[in-house]
């Protein structure tokens, strides 16, 4: 399903290169997320790759990798991957201040006692950005994680604009 996914962003990106020409701005960021599938929290290094193409409307793409284990009846939980592509709505509060909700498709892969298991389906989320320079911010946000066990994942991360 991964290949399906990578697939599908591709498609979507270049059907939107014309548009990505045109981009108000690109972004990035690096952070961390909390990944609660209960009943177990796995952390995970996250990063995003961003295309705004004006103030309001945007896509994403997003990877995270499994950095903090946990355990259930003694065996250990460990997150193995997810990817995602997400269409973003945003609204300015302030001038460095923007609130924003997401929607789009993502697969994972956990790994339980050695044994991997994937999923993949919907995921939407919401949350805040803030900039501090023209260039450089901080980003709150939470997503729900349609999965065979639904994941909610709370991510905080540095955001750099190009």
């Amino acid at each position: 399903m991964k290949k399906l996914l990578i697939a599908a962003s591709a498609a979507a990106l270049s059907l939107a290169a014309p548009a990505l020409a045109n981009a108000q701005e690109v972004y990035g960021t690096i952070g961390y997320a909390n990944v609660d599938i209960d009943p177990v929290n796995l952390g995970a290094i996250q990063g995003r790759l961003g295309v705004n193409f004006n103030s309001h409307f945007g896509i994403e793409g997003e990877a995270a990798f499994g950095v903090a284990d946990d355990e259930i009846l003694g065996a250990t939980v460990e997150l193995s991957s997810t990817y995602g592509a997400f269409l973003v709505a945003r609204m300015p509060v302030s001038e460095n201040v923007d609130i924003f909700v997401r929607g789009g498709f993502a697969s994972g892969d956990v790994d339980v006692a050695g044994t991997s298991a994937s999923d993949d389906g919907g995921a939407y989320g919401a949350g805040l950005q803030a900039m501090f320079t023209d260039n450089d911010g901080v980003r709150f946000d939470y997503t729900r994680y349609d999965f065979g066990g639904d994941a909610d994942v709370w991510s905080v991360a540095y955001v750099r604009k190009f």
